[in-house]
């Protein structure tokens, strides 16, 4: 299972997120959505993401996806690469 969240301001902007996301997921939040994890789903939405909605974001639009898995891990696009830092999942 994957976790996205999102903080995006642009209203626009967000609302095509948002009406993206939802091809993949089901939102639990406003910005946060449960994605039913499989490899080619994750591709997609990175590549996305990387292709098409990142050089848009403005300095304080972010997304992270969480990964579930065996083997958790976080993926950061926009400005929220710059926010390293530990987090501890149960």
């Amino acid at each position: 299972m994957l976790i996205l969240a999102y903080d995006i301001q642009d209203t626009p902007l967000r609302t095509e997120f948002q009406k993206f996301v939802m091809q993949y997921g089901r939102r639990l939040q406003y910005s946060v959505y449960e994605i039913n994890n499989s490899k080619r789903v994750l591709e997609i939405i990175k590549t996305e993401l990387t292709d098409n909605f990142e050089k848009r974001f403005k300095q304080s639009d972010s997304v992270l996806i969480f990964d579930m898995g065996s083997n958790p891990k976080i993926m950061r696009f926009g400005f929220a690469k710059n926010e390293e830092s530990d987090l501890v999942f149960y």
